[in-house]
């Protein structure tokens, strides 16, 4: 049989959250919820279902190729920034499908062989696996009080760096990387690194410390900013997300890109959601109502501690001897499908109060509640 290259044989496979219908076919339960993979729970605007419907009546569009450059999408994003006094051109937008294909093609783009990349453990890991794919190496660097720790990060700079990744906030921890210690960061890395900001959960933050990125692509410092329409958007199942970067990045990552990466019912559903500011507000307000209700609700069980999230979800420690496996599938027998992310953690997305509730009721009654 014919062999993978031997870096790609080095790979461990992402295993994404399990899905309610085959946990309901497995266990012959009805009405499970799944609060394992930071899925927006009120799903996307009824504007943005209403243009999807407009499209689907025109069955003869469904036999064109998309949009390649995604015109109109860049055009609503370009209208996004310039509210915030931020003026961006066609040139410095990429699409792709998902921010996930984004930094795997940033990856392709500039690692090689030998070549080193630098990432916080645990963070994504799809970061690790794009490097190794590429046969790069994987530095990884030690969470430090559950956040990045860029003065290590920086101690591992060598000559063969090409890339530092920082999600900001942090998948699975859900913390952020301050203001003042991403500038300090930023002063000292040499331009000929790449560095990449994950900001998948950005529309959740509101510790008015958070980083504006942007100010660093304004300097025209070497930095990728990705974002996503997955997560506060509720477009996870149309995979669509936006890098910006200045132009000269760009050009090299768009010789990368496969032709027509995003499909035309993303984009017109992404251009729709940016525009749409009341259905995001609804949306935050859900998450931090939720949140409120998930932190006075586990306050209340001594026996585990969770991390103060700026995100859709909540990182949460088991105690001595418990692990996240026997958790895992102690909810999942109760219809309740959560994400383990360590030997005794867990991730809880944060979902509507009825979804909350039910995880709180069937968690309690792991603890004798």
């Amino acid at each position: 049989m014919i062999k993978p290259l031997s870096y790609v044989e080095k790979i461990q496979p992402y295993i994404p959250g399990k899905p309610i219908k085959e946990v309901e076919r497995e266990l012959g339960i009805k009405e499970c919820i799944k609060l394992a993979s930071n899925e927006n729970p009120v799903g996307p605007s009824p504007e943005v279902i209403n243009a999807i419907k407009d499209f689907l009546s025109k069955p003869v569009e469904l036999g064109r190729y998309p949009e390649g450059s995604g015109y109109e999408l860049k055009n609503a994003l370009c209208e996004l920034f310039l509210k915030k006094g931020i003026q961006l051109s066609h040139d410095e937008i990429i699409l792709g499908n998902g921010s996930n294909e984004l930094l795997d093609i940033a990856v392709r783009t500039y690692i090689g062989p030998g070549d080193e990349a630098i990432m916080a453990r645990p963070s994504f890991v799809v970061y690790s696996m794009s490097v190794i794919a590429q046969g790069g190496i994987a530095c990884e660097v030690p969470l430090k009080d559950y956040r990045h720790n860029l003065e290590k990060m920086l101690k591992k700079v060598t000559d063969k760096t090409k890339i530092i990744f920082i999600a900001n906030p942090n998948n699975p921890t859900g913390t952020i990387t301050y203001k003042k210690e991403f500038g300090e960061f930023m002063k000292v890395i040499p331009d000929n690194i790449l560095v990449i900001i994950d900001e998948a959960y950005y529309e959740y933050v509101r510790d008015p410390d958070y980083p504006d990125s942007l100010e660093h692509f304004k300097d025209g410092r070497d930095i990728l900013i990705l974002r996503t329409f997955s997560k506060a958007y509720g477009l996870a199942s149309l995979r669509i997300g936006y890098g910006i970067a200045k132009k000269e990045i760009i050009t090299e990552i768009n010789k990368i890109r496969q032709p027509f990466n995003t499909n035309t019912i993303a984009q017109i559903a992404a251009e729709i959601a940016v525009k749409d500011d009341e259905h995001l507000k609804k949306v935050i307000e859900i998450n931090e109502n939720g949140k409120k209700y998930l932190y006075s609700e586990l306050d209340k069980i001594s026996e585990i501690k969770y991390i103060p999230t700026q995100t859709n979800f909540i990182y949460i420690m088991l105690p001595d001897k418990m692990s996240s496996k026997e958790v895992f599938d102690t909810l999942l027998r109760q219809g309740v499908i959560v994400r383990p992310v360590g030997p005794a953690e867990i991730r809880v997305t944060i979902g509507l109060p009825d979804e909350n509730k039910a995880f709180i009721s069937a968690f309690k009654k792991i603890f004798g509640g």
